[in-house]
């Protein structure tokens, strides 16, 4: 159950995170993650690092989208652990079709559609000090969206004034291709499903709350979920 009179004190430990970074670079990682973590994975997307096989299936789910808005390259697929594929499992619910559900202990993501069998996306969490767990909904939904830092972050880094009417989205935007905006009792939690270009983190707890897909698996659930889609966040 969330805790309702703690959703600020939550946005206030995310924000501080944030305001943590020091003379980091203003980069995509280090600002979602609030830790001074570079950029150079992305720049690794689509290479050969393992020697697994990958079904051709998979590699066809995790390709390359040119026709984006910004290109998106291939996951580099040796990097992501395969129970972390997107797949169809039998998952029971009494949660009606289309509801999202976020287990942040096994680092995964549910869409339940129906029959006892749900699509599963596997995902970043919260690191330690930043879980919570309760019963939202999607109040808003943004393709490339746009990334403003906080006043208080702006104070204490001044470079990040630059954006202080907002990062441009584009791959290096923290939020990435997609971002479901998680709300409760109309108010936005300051929480939210965002797209990573960073396949290493996938099973990970590495946020300041938000949970994170692969982009392609973010793009596939994002166009199946409408505003006010029911969003429930399990005890980690």
């Amino acid at each position: 159950m969330m805790m309702d009179d703690g959703i600020a004190d939550a946005g206030k430990r995310y924000e501080d995170s944030l305001l943590g970074l020091g003379a980091a670079r203003l980069d995509r990682r280090s600002f979602l993650f609030g830790s001074a973590i570079g950029l150079g994975a992305l720049g690794l997307a689509g290479c050969a690092t393992s020697d697994r096989v990958i079904p051709a299936e998979v590699a066809r789910m995790y390709g390359p989208l040119p026709n984006e808005k910004f290109p998106i390259p291939a996951v580099d697929l040796g990097k992501v652990d395969p129970k972390y594929y997107r797949q169809t499992v039998r998952y029971d619910s009494k949660e009606a079709p289309g509801t999202i559900i976020v287990d942040p202990g096994n680092y995964f993501v549910y869409r339940i559609e129906g029959e006892g069998l749900a699509t599963r996306y596997g995902a970043n969490v919260g690191r330690s000090g930043f879980l919570w767990s309760g019963e939202t909904y999607v109040g808003r939904k943004a393709e490339w969206p746009v990334w403003t830092p906080p006043k208080e972050m702006i104070q204490r880094q001044p470079e990040a004034g630059k954006y202080a009417r907002g990062m441009p989205g584009g791959l290096g935007n923290p939020l990435g291709a997609r971002a479901l905006y998680l709300y409760k009792n109309g108010v936005y939690t300051v929480y939210t499903i965002y797209s990573t270009s960073d396949p290493e983190t996938i099973g990970t707890g590495v946020t300041s709350g938000c949970t994170g897909l692969l982009s392609q698996d973010m793009i596939d659930l994002y166009s199946r979920t409408p505003i006010k889609t029911k969003v429930v966040i399990l005890p980690a």
